[in-house]
């Protein structure tokens, strides 16, 4: 008896650790020790020169990435969110609820800039689904529309990323 016991116990711990890890791997909530902010900086890729620092929030489970900034108002100037994907691929980005344009910035393995796009936000009557942007990345870094351009930040240029 006090055997069933024990032997019912541990089939229920199994599940239930291999529940919270399957919670954890689909992202559906964020671990405690997830990183919450960046310090991002931008690096002019011949002269290593920094272009620009961003302060960006972290999204890097499944949940934190499909929502993105559109629970956001607008950015500051300085202000971003950095997307971090688990390897190198290539990454489409939707402009689904947002308010406010961006520039999306795709960045590979190497933290090297591989492609920058010049977002909009969608009109009144889209949803944003049809707005996609794609790029070939491991990270991605939104920030207001018009920064790139106006840092010089360039493809070609790289990243370096402090987690707070």
């Amino acid at each position: 008896m006090v055997l069933e016991r024990v032997w019912k116990s541990l089939l229920l711990l199994v599940a239930l650790s291999l529940i919270g890890l399957l919670v954890l791997q689909l992202g559906l909530i964020t671990p405690p020790w997830a990183e919450e902010q960046a310090e991002v900086r931008v690096l002019e890729a011949d002269t290593g020169d920094e272009l620009a620092v961003v302060d960006a929030e972290v999204a890097d489970t499944r949940a934190e990435r499909y929502t993105g900034l559109s629970d956001h108002d607008s950015l500051a100037d300085g202000e971003g969110m950095l997307f971090v994907h688990s390897s190198e691929g290539e990454r489409t980005y939707f402009m689904r609820e947002m308010d406010f344009d961006i520039d999306i910035i795709f960045v590979d393995a190497d933290r090297e800039i591989t492609s920058i796009e010049a977002a909009r936000a969608p009109d009144a009557d889209e949803d944003g689904e049809n707005l996609e942007y794609t790029g070939r990345a491991q990270y991605v870094l939104e920030v207001p529309r018009g920064y790139a351009d106006e840092r010089g930040i360039e493809p070609g240029d790289e990243i370096e990323i402090e987690y707070q």
